[in-house]
């Protein structure tokens, strides 16, 4: 049987490092592995590039391979003349190369200090609706949460006169050997019977049902700070689920969604306010009662003010959430032009106009280019 040279199937040079092996064979076990790869012969190229790993990683082999080449393994039985995969621990490469995820039964080291240690329990995300004025000012809400809790009677064990597990022995993991095409492997799953804890009871729980944790009702009270917004995302330590061997609690989330307000706009920490006026009192001027958020102010409108302009009050706008630092108020000015008018207030303006000197620079730009 013609076999490819280990350094090409692993496309590294023959001077290459252990680390640039150990890299290379982690890009074709992602690659190929028959858990994940859609290719079709993929299960040979993965077999392939076991092979020429396990070689290739072991000094001795590869001192053999360099000297002899596929000739070195020939008397060593097994199948194609190569058994270097006899007593050979596949779970610490994997560990390493694949993460741990589980391919083909495996369990890694990782995966099971994991499940033996203290866990977090899961984040809450709460979406709430409140007023312009809550978000501009602050405010209290009492919200209520159906989350996992910790179990009462147990405190989060699951059960009662805790001892180490007779199936795994405390480690949380059952070690069988797997005979292959390439010889025999170490497989190591999590223990079925404690779940990977290493721990049993003499006695579960009857109200968690041996999980550790309980349904349960709460009331939680919320503090929106001044100043909040939409999509602000407050966060509430040790308020989500339980969690478990000892774990603390997941955090709850209160993710803001703030109203639209009748007669303000707010555009960051800045509020917009459109106040209508009178021609009489756009070209006069005149004092005008104005709202804020913060109650009523006297603002002057000075003469000739033009549609669209923007009066500024300092200090007037939203508390910033972070630097307590006030935006302001713009008042923008609209003009409002009458659809009907009064036999009087006709002449009125006919008369205006009459007397009423052209001095716009723009019109006078345009009378210019007519006469052209």
């Amino acid at each position: 049987m013609n076999k490819r040279d280990y350094y090409e199937v692993l496309g590294v040079s023959k001077s290459a490092s252990q680390d640039e092996i150990k890299s290379a064979f982690r890009k074709l076990a992602k690659k190929y592995h028959p858990d994940v790869s859609k290719e079709p012969n993929a299960a040979e190229k993965f077999k392939e590039a076991q092979e020429a790993y396990a070689v290739l990683s072991d000094a001795n082999k590869r001192k053999q391979y360099d000297q002899f080449g596929h000739q070195a393994f020939n008397n060593n039985g097994g199948a194609g003349g190569f058994s270097g995969f006899e007593g050979f621990d596949m779970s610490d490469i994997f560990d390493d190369i694949l993460g741990g995820f589980g391919f083909g039964g495996f369990t890694s080291s990782s995966s099971r200090r994991s499940a033996n240690g203290p866990k977090k329990g899961n984040d809450v995300l709460y979406k709430m609706t409140i007023t312009f004025d809550e978000a501009v000012h602050g405010t209290k809400k009492d919200i209520r949460l159906d989350v996992m809790d910790e179990c009462p009677e147990c405190h989060g064990k699951g059960g009662f006169n805790a001892k180490t597990c007779s199936e795994c022995r405390g480690s949380g993991t059952i070690t069988s050997e797997q005979r292959t095409l390439f010889g025999t492997f170490l497989n190591k799953t999590t223990c079925p019977n404690c779940h990977g804890t290493g721990t049993t009871y003499e006695r579960k729980c009857t109200e968690c049902r041996g999980t550790g944790s309980v349904r349960k009702t709460k009331t939680i009270t919320v503090d929106v700070p001044a100043g909040a917004d939409t999509h602000t995302r407050l966060r509430i330590n040790g308020k989500g689920e339980a969690g478990t061997n000892g774990g603390r609690p997941g955090d709850l989330y209160i993710d803001l969604t703030v109203k639209s307000h009748e007669i303000f706009t707010r555009e960051d920490d800045d509020i917009y306010l459109d106040l209508p006026i009178s021609i009489a009192d756009a070209v006069l001027g005149c004092k005008k009662e104005v709202p804020t958020i913060y109650g009523k102010v006297d603002l002057t409108i000075p003469a000739g003010i033009q549609g669209g302009n923007k009066l500024k009050l300092r200090g007037k706008g939203v508390e910033d959430v972070l630097t307590h630092r006030k935006g302001d108020m713009y008042v923008v000015v609209k003009v409002v032009i009458p659809e009907k008018l009064t036999r009087e207030e006709k002449k009125i303006f006919e008369n205006l106009r009459d007397v009423t000197k052209e001095d716009n620079s723009w019109l006078k730009k345009i009378k210019k280019f007519l006469n052209n």
